[in-house]
């Protein structure tokens, strides 16, 4: 059994001596053909779409339908391989091909053939003999001219004989005249076509491809074949005459010469493979590198890969070469950072911490590069970076860095003894600091810091209470005061170094927030306040004691602020009076809108800027 190429019948060898072929469905068989032998054969082949043969010990019988079986006779072993268009049959001695004769060979050639093409051909002859009856026969087959010169052409495709060929072409060549709507270039295809395949089926070559073995396979898969059978100059040739990339044939070339020639030195050798590779622009230099590597000739890799124009290739081929130096200097200049980074990780992990600082700190693009990742996971690694090449500022922002990132974990409250390594960190980067005179202000910072952390820390342990780490120096003094802690206030002030007026800004609020107004009144009184009874009397309308607020407006020197404390708390009397006393008749006015709503008021506001006005006062 035996199924068509096309997949659309099958053909069977029957118990009685019977070659049966029907369709997928076996409806209706194609062909019912009784053989000779009723012993099944031992093969059973389609050749082409259209006969099948059957092979017995020493006799081939092919079986086509509406036709007489055909035998061949052999005395010797055969193998039959079914080809798109035939059969090859292989024996000891030789090969041949079998197929049916095409319709175009058979119209021409055919005995007595009357055809519009086998009229054509004898056209060409009788033309060649300058005989008249050449124009016969082109008036004869006028309506089927066109058809006759296709034919012709076809058949010149199916020709194996080249002399055959050119007579075929000629006779398509001169119906071709005589035709208006032919397509012109059919011609020019068909020659093209063929000298492609008598190049192939050259002795020498021994690629014997009929037509249509040829469309089957395409002409790069040709090409294909003759690089792997070493035919580089006719592979070159064809991709060159069909117009094809002949990239493919020449790094082949390129591969196949690197291999088969040990003895020849790198420089020689490189001088004759840049003679062939540059006749193709945009080859990649890089793969024929590649192959001259795993040959064992790293040193001819090496001055391949110098003319890759491309980075993306060169760079990953001189790291698997070694050339780590130049795969850095390269990824560099060609400013891709992928690149980049590929040999960064590439030389970190093949060689020594030293040796790798020293390679990127002369390239700033991989060093920057180097940084921006070494800052989000390899801390300690950009330290010893930084140490290595005396960059201890550098050091310093990252250990104050570690120590807010150990801030963040949810274990650092309470007395926990994470604030202990943060400490650490940002005294040891205050002790960093100061050793460069261009980081005063860091190093007093980092100081500071510390000192505060410590104070705040020791507080939470007394009080039990995460709320002082963090926070900044006021928040921390006021905290103390509003939870009592006058003592550690005054020790956080003193530390410090804060201001009189900055300490009692502070605690006026936190007393107020902690409404003990009784403790705000004795503070008020301690001597007189640098910043003014102002911050007592907001402190006490902020929190709605309009009572306590009026211990203190009366002490306001300045009757501007009288006023407008006085209209805080709705007190609209003492507020003009004090306005009045500023003689400010601006002022009045933004009385009186505060009390819009206060008929009474609002005329006493009018009568003061009356009486203002009268007096030449603005």
């Amino acid at each position: 059994m035996a199924v068509s190429p096309n997949g659309n019948f099958v053909a069977c060898f029957t118990h009685d001596g019977r070659l049966v072929v029907n369709n997928t469905n076996f409806s209706s068989p194609v062909i019912d053909e009784s053989c000779e032998s009723a012993l099944p054969p031992e093969q059973i082949a389609w050749c082409g779409m259209d006969s099948v043969l059957l092979y017995w010990n020493d006799m081939l019988v092919m079986v086509a339908p509406q036709a007489e079986p055909v035998q061949y006779f052999y005395d010797e072993p055969l193998v039959l391989i079914p080809e798109c268009d035939g059969v090859r049959i292989l024996s000891n001695s030789s090969m041949e091909f079998l197929q049916r004769v095409p319709a175009s060979t058979e119209q021409i050639f055919a005995i007595g053939s009357t055809s519009p093409a086998a009229l054509l051909y004898d056209a060409l002859d009788h033309f060649d003999r300058r005989s008249a009856k050449a124009d016969e026969n082109l008036r004869l087959i006028r309506a089927s001219l066109p058809k006759a010169v296709e034919a012709c052409i076809d058949a010149a495709g199916h020709e194996f004989d080249i002399s055959r060929q050119r007579t075929l072409l000629r006779a398509a060549s001169y119906g071709q005249a005589f035709c208006s709507n032919f397509q012109r270039d059919r011609i020019q295809e068909m020659c093209k076509t063929l000298r492609v395949l008598n190049a192939a089926r050259d002795p020498e070559i021994g690629i014997p491809l009929s037509i249509q073995q040829y469309k089957s396979l395409t002409a790069s898969v040709l090409i294909g074949r003759l690089i792997n059978a070493n035919c580089h100059l006719l592979a070159l040739r064809i991709s060159e005459y069909l117009g094809m990339n002949q990239e493919v044939v020449i790094m082949h070339w390129a591969c196949s010469k690197i291999t088969a020639s040990l003895a020849i030195p790198d420089v020689t050798l490189l001088e004759i493979l840049l003679d062939k590779l540059k006749l193709c622009k945009g080859i990649s230099y890089a793969a024929v590198a590649a192959h001259a590597d795993k040959s064992g000739r790293r040193k001819l890799a090496a001055m391949l890969v110098e003319h890759e124009p491309r980075s993306s290739k060169q760079v990953p081929l001189l790291l698997s070469i070694g050339e780590e130096d130049t795969a850095l200097v390269k990824a560099t200049e060609s400013g891709d950072t992928d690149l980049v980074y590929l040999v960064i990780f590439h030389i970190w992990q093949k060689r020594p911490a030293l040796e790798f600082f020293g390679m990127i700190q002369t390239r700033p693009l991989a060093c920057d590069l180097f940084t921006v990742y070494a800052r989000c996971y390899k801390h300690e690694f950009l330290k010893d970076f930084f140490l290595s090449t005396g960059q201890l500022q550098e050091v310093a922002f990252l250990l104050w860095k570690e120590s807010w990132e150990l801030g963040k974990n949810p274990m650092a409250s309470n007395g926990s003894a994470l604030h202990g390594p943060r400490i650490k960190r940002i005294e040891k980067a205050h002790s960093l600091f100061s050793e460069t005179k261009e980081h005063t202000f860091e190093s007093k910072a980092a100081e500071e810091h510390a000192k505060l952390l410590r104070i705040q820390h020791e507080l939470e342990v007394s009080t039990k209470q995460a709320i002082f780490v963090d926070s900044s120096i006021s928040d921390t003094i006021r905290t103390c005061i509003v939870l009592g802690n006058h003592r550690a206030a005054m020790k956080v002030k003193t530390e410090f170094k804060v201001s009189e007026k900055r300490w009692y800004w502070l605690k006026v609020f936190a007393l107020a927030t902690k409404r003990d107004w009784d403790a705000l009144e004795r503070f008020s009184k301690e001597k007189r306040p640098p910043i003014g009874y102002r911050p007592f009397v907001e402190a006490c309308v902020d929190a709605d004691e309009k009572g306590e607020a009026l211990k203190y407006i009366p002490k306001l020197v300045d009757p501007r602020e009288r006023a407008e404390a006085y209209a805080r708390i709705g007190m609209a009397k003492e507020a003009a009076d004090a306005a009045s006393q500023a003689k400010d008749g601006e002022l009045l006015g933004r009385l009186k809108l505060t009390f819009a709503q206060n008929a009474a008021a609002s005329s006493i506001f009018d009568t003061l800027r009356d009486r203002l006005s009268f007096q030449g006062v603005s």
